[in-house]
């Protein structure tokens, strides 16, 4: 395999602080060894967090992002980094939410996207936030994303 190809990298196999806001990070790409079919890359973060920007507030989500590469990958510990941004960084549930997809999307440039946020509640309301960039390739197998709403403790 020509290493060349991976030159571009700057985040993967070193030490790598996450960026100081969403705008900061920097998400890398890496070039599909099967751009010719397509198949679905899903990553999940069930432990994402932003802040409130009313009240500086934690918020939680179980984020689950599906894919389908084009000429690209998603390089995955730039997508932490990435991901890691938002801790510090005030926006509301749906702006987190698609902003995140959004990004990936104007980065990679997939032929599908679609974002699930999963939102633990904040004042007894859990809202839930989805995202695609259109209707679903019809020969790729696209799971249900297996996250249950919200049903509290009993």
């Amino acid at each position: 395999m020509d290493e060349t190809i991976y030159d571009s990298l700057t985040q993967l196999g070193g030490d790598n602080d996450s960026a100081k806001s969403p705008d900061e990070a920097r998400i890398e790409k890496v070039a599909n060894p099967k751009a010719g079919i397509d198949y679905l890359v899903r990553f999940t973060c069930p432990e994402f967090t932003s802040l409130c920007p009313i009240t500086g507030q934690p918020d939680f989500a179980h984020l689950v992002i599906d894919y389908v590469p084009g000429e690209w990958l998603l390089e995955s510990k730039s997508l932490k980094l990435f991901l890691n941004s938002f801790r510090n960084h005030g926006a509301f549930h749906e702006d987190c939410t698609t902003s995140i997809a959004l990004r990936i999307v104007d980065e990679i440039k997939p032929k599908w996207l679609r974002i699930g946020g999963y939102w633990y509640p904040r004042g007894g309301i859990p809202i839930d936030v989805f995202y695609q960039t259109g209707k679903a390739p019809v020969d790729v197998w696209i799971p249900d994303q297996g996250v249950a709403t919200y049903k509290g403790r009993g």
